[in-house]
């Protein structure tokens, strides 16, 4: 069973919750507004945990469908030592804002700390999009068949 956890001051679930994941015309599902979002705004409050670096070697071998999580959702950063994979802590955790989809004319960017923030207005109903080369070294998608 599940703890209980109580909530802090008067916040609700919904507190400072601007977007839901949708199906997306661009690719899958998105992540879109359900409520307006001014320029500069943090865009997932409460989204905070660290990435996870996992090396390139430690997943080469797993079978595909695993593989597919990393190609899918992970940052790629290339190091001189080799690739690294920036994951959440475990994949049954992916929150919303691992959903957002790639654009070259993005309307949302993130930090160094991988905190996501709106570079313009965004209007309800319209799809938040990043640009992965931004914060991502390159394809970071993994060829699946080469197990």
């Amino acid at each position: 069973m599940k703890k209980r956890i109580k909530l802090k001051g008067n916040k609700l679930p919904h507190f400072r919750v601007y977007t839901r994941i949708k199906r997306s015309k661009v690719h899958g599902v998105g992540v879109f507004a359900i409520r307006p979002i001014k320029k500069g705004t943090c865009i997932f409050y409460g989204d905070d945990d660290e990435l996870v670096w996992i090396k390139e070697d430690k997943i080469r071998n797993l079978p595909r469908a695993l593989k597919k999580l990393y190609a899918d959702f992970c940052v790629l950063k290339k190091k001189k030592n080799g690739k690294f994979y920036g994951c959440p802590r475990n994949f049954n955790v992916l929150t919303v804002s691992w959903y957002i989809n790639h654009s070259r004319r993005p309307n949302v960017a993130c930090d160094k700390n991988f905190n996501f923030f709106a570079l313009k207005n965004i209007k309800v109903g319209e799809e938040l999009t990043a640009d992965y080369y931004t914060y991502s070294d390159g394809d970071q998608k993994l060829d699946p068949s080469n197990s």
